[in-house]
C-alpha cells in the first residue's frame, strides 16, 4: 500500500504571513483555521506548518526554545488543538516543521547545560576545550564564521552549525534521542499527521 504522503497535495504555510485573525499584523493559528474550507477546495490533503513553537525568533522560528509550547504570537495550544481537529474534520493532515539538530540557546536544556561542566544536560550539546587558546577546529557555520562559540562560564566552546543562538544537539547521547522521541510522540498523540 502506498503511504498517504506519496500522493498527497501538501501546502506549506508560513504562519506569520498567512492569515491574521486578531488584527495585530501577524498571521496566527486561528487565521489558518479560518481558511481550511478554502484550502480543502484547493485540493489540499495536508498543511505543512513552518515553526510555531516558542522561539526567540533569531532564525524565523527554527531556533526552538520549547518544542511543546506554541509561541504566543501565533496563539495558544488550545488554538493548535482546534486547528488539528478542524483540519481532521476536513480530511486535512497537519505536518509540523521540526528541527532536531539544534535548539535555541534559550531552551531550558541549554540554559541548564551552561551552568557547569557537570550539569545534567551538559552532554545534550557538543562542547570542546579551546585548542591553543583558539577555537577547537576550523569548522564554519552555515551562516558564516566559526561554528564554535566560546562560553565563558565554563571555559569551553559549543558547536553551532547555524547561528550562535542555535547550539547543536549531541545525537550520540541516547538521552537526547529519547527526549526528542518523547516530544515527537507528544505531537503525534495530539493528532498531527507527521513532521
Amino acid at each position: 500500500m502506498t503511504p498517504w504522503w506519496q500522493q498527497a497535495v501538501i501546502y506549506q504555510i508560513y504562519p506569520k504571513s498567512f492569515q491574521d485573525s486578531n488584527g495585530d499584523g501577524i498571521g496566527d493559528l486561528p487565521g489558518i483555521t479560518s481558511r481550511l474550507d478554502y484550502l480543502k477546495r484547493l485540493g489540499v490533503d495536508a498543511l505543512w506548518l513552518s515553526p510555531v513553537y516558542v522561539s526567540p525568533g533569531e532564525d524565523n522560528g527554527y531556533d526552538i526554545a520549547d518544542y511543546e509550547a506554541i509561541d504566543l504570537q501565533f496563539g495558544t495550544m488550545a488554538d493548535m488543538d482546534a486547528l488539528i481537529a478542524a483540519a481532521k474534520q476536513r480530511g486535512i493532515r497537519i505536518i509540523m516543521d521540526l528541527v532536531v539538530n539544534h535548539t535555541s540557546s534559550a531552551h531550558r536544556w541549554f540554559v541548564e547545560a551552561r551552568r557547569s561542566r557537570d550539569a545534567p544536560h551538559r552532554d545534550f550539546y557538543l562542547w570542546r576545550d579551546p585548542k591553543d587558546g583558539q577555537v577547537p577546529n576550523a569548522m564554519t557555520s552555515t551562516f558564516g564564521g566559526s561554528a564554535w562559540q566560546y562560553d565563558a562560564p565554563t571555559g569551553q566552546y559549543y558547536l553551532h552549525l547555524f547561528g550562535k543562538g542555535q547550539p547543536d544537539l549531541n545525537w550520540a547521547n541516547p538521552a537526547v534521542r529519547q527526549a526528542i522521541y518523547r516530544m515527537m510522540n507528544f505531537w503525534i498523540e495530539k493528532g498531527i499527521g507527521g513532521f
